[in-house]
């Protein structure tokens, strides 16, 4: 053994290139000027093959780019047709039924406001809105106040789903679950682009466009900490409704349009005008007390925009 490692140290010759041999093509990368004289450690043979990869996927991305946009333009003018031109549906609803409902504040009548309902597009939230005007769900909007008045809409209480309001709709047969209209709203949220409450559209309320996101929480059960979603306030029944005295784009997300005033629309105005309570959410003590979770500021927070005066319905059906 030590003779052959004597022979191959007094032979370093052999391993040398043979001067004869044709020389390398030059390579124009900068990571490969090492090549001519045959010395590559493994980290600059990894650092030169990464860069020459990311070369080659670079011009690939670069190809695949010159394409998309060659296509681009073709599905851009296809996207802006759809936008322009809406559903004809969405636009051109015929109320199938008039309502009415004559309004007080503070006792005094200060006129009527008829809506048509839009039967044949939105069936399910009609049909719950009318059998609540008519009366035959076995309770109805009249004695029932309006509940909050903001600059773009006012909003109606409905009916509770507890005490004698839950009664006498049960008796009667009447379901007061959101569930049927959350599937329409969502049918016709995706149907129709654009904003939906329009100025003098009428709404149920399926969700409550002031309830907060859920909020997480740790929960320990059975000797564990689980993460929980703690919901604030409750959803609407199905029953609240709102009138837009404005445009009101933030209202889409939580209502369903089931109809517009006819006629009227100067009392829904003459609604828009009581006074109400101011918010008070800058309030610095309001804040503190929202963070830590005062069940007081919820309580105040629900009284926020609330009426002075007493808004009710004297009287409700239908005029065909």
């Amino acid at each position: 053994m030590l003779q052959n490692l004597k022979f191959l140290q007094s032979t370093p010759q052999l391993l040398q290139p043979p001067t004869s041999a044709a020389p390398l093509p030059q390579l124009h990368s900068t990571c490969f000027p090492i090549l001519k004289q045959f010395k590559i450690s493994r980290r600059e043979l990894t650092i030169c093959s990464n860069s020459s990869l990311l070369l080659l996927l670079g011009s690939q991305a670069l190809e695949s780019k010159a394409k998309a946009e060659e296509s681009s333009p073709n599905d851009n003018q296809q996207k802006e047709e759809n936008v322009a031109t809406p559903n004809p549906n969405c636009s051109n609803k015929v109320p199938t039924k008039r309502a009415f409902l004559d309004i007080a504040i503070d006792g005094e009548p200060v006129g009527r406001i008829v809506i048509g309902l839009y039967g044949d597009d939105v069936p399910v939230g009609t049909a719950r809105f009318g059998s609540i005007v008519s009366g035959a769900a076995g309770i109805s909007y009249r004695r029932k106040e309006f509940v909050k008045i903001m600059p773009n809409y006012v909003q109606h209480g409905g009916l509770r789903s507890y005490g004698v309001d839950a009664e006498l709709a049960k008796r009667s047969g009447s379901n007061l679950a959101v569930e049927n209209l959350r599937e329409e709203w969502e049918r016709e949220y995706e149907k129709c682009p654009g904003v939906k409450n329009l100025a003098g559209t009428v709404s149920i309320l399926v969700r409550d466009p002031s309830k907060p996101p859920p909020k997480l929480k740790l929960v320990a059960r059975k000797g564990k900490l689980e993460i929980d979603e703690e919901e604030i306030g409750t959803d609407p029944n199905g029953t609240e409704f709102v009138i837009s005295i404005m445009d009101s784009p933030e209202l889409d997300a939580s209502s369903l349009v089931i109809g517009q005033v006819l006629d009227g629309m100067e009392v829904v105005k003459r609604i828009g005008q009581v006074k109400t309570v101011q918010e008070n959410t800058a309030s610095p003590y309001f804040r503190v007390a929202k963070l830590i979770g005062d069940k007081r500021a919820v309580v105040a927070e629900r009284g926020f925009n609330r009426p002075y005066a007493k808004v009710v319905i004297n009287n409700c059906g239908f005029m065909d």
